[in-house]
Parts: structure tokens; sequence; C-alpha cells
């Protein structure tokens, strides 16, 4: 399953997600993106993630998994593009928790310009995936319609 866009992606400001809320993301290093098979079926796995515009990105890598079959979110994607991711921060002093909801339509990407700007997006944020053969493997992207926030999003208690 291939979706992208036509034009290349430029680093611009949400028209969903509040400025708070894009910082939050832009600091958090880890999301958990949820989808559901065709039964309904929840599935939740921690994910790296890269937000450019209106759409959060998310690259298979090549830890190992398994070969034989898709990865269990991208037949859930399949199935139901409908998909949430949640970035979160915990902290003992409870006056600093916050969070990030966004929910949308996912896309799988195999190729294309688009594809390609969300894992030069993703090497960026992780040095990990620079040692990475990304380009052959699929990217999903989030089409943020909903976004909601919670908390201290600025890292601070509220006074």
């Amino acid at each position: 399953m291939s979706s992208h866009r036509d034009a290349s992606l430029p680093d611009v400001q949400s028209a969903v997600l509040s400025a708070e809320q894009r910082r939050f993301l832009q600091c958090a290093r880890v999301g958990h993106l949820a989808s559901v098979d065709a039964e309904g079926a929840p599935h939740v796995v921690p994910v790296c993630y890269a937000v450019i515009g209106d759409s959060l990105y998310i690259s298979v890598d090549e830890k190992p998994k398994r070969t034989d079959i898709p990865l269990k979110r991208l037949r859930n994607i399949a199935q139901n593009p409908r998909v949430a991711v949640t970035v979160d921060h915990w902290d003992e002093d409870w006056s600093r928790l916050a969070w990030v909801m966004l929910r949308g339509d996912a896309a799988v990407l195999t190729d294309g310009a688009e594809h390609d700007a969300a894992q030069a997006a993703l090497r960026e944020r992780y040095p990990q995936y620079r040692r990475m053969d990304l380009a052959p493997l699929p990217v999903i992207a989030l089409r943020i319609r909903v976004a909601r926030g919670w908390g201290a999003l600025d890292g601070q208690p509220p006074p």
C-alpha cells in the first residue's frame, strides 16, 4: 500500500497543533501508536516519530522483526486507517504530568518525496537511524485531524 503527496514537505507550522503542543512533541523522544484490526482489537507499540506540518511520521526500522508477515501495525492500518499516537511525560511530581494525543488517518508510504523527507527528519531526530538503511522501508504517515493536550506541556508545573 503506497500513498504519498506530490509536493516536497516544507517544515511549516501546523494548523492543528498549538505551538505548546508542537514544542512538547519536539522535546519528547517516544510516543505510543495505537491501531486496531478489522475486529476492533487494539494494538499499541512504542515508536520514534517526527512531526512535519500536520503529519506525524514513524518509520519501520531495521530492528529485528518477523519477515514472514507484515508488521501488525501495518496490517491494522491497511484494514482500518484510524490511529492515535500518545506522547506523555511522567514525573513523580504529578503537577508536572503532561500528554498530547493525536488522532487521524494513517497512510503507509513506500517511496516518494514525502517518504524520503520523513526519513530525513527521523534521521536528524534520532542518531540511531543514521546507521540504518531506512530507504527501502515503509513510513507511517499520521494525518493529524485532532490534537489534544493536557498538563504541564511546557515542562513547568502550573502556578
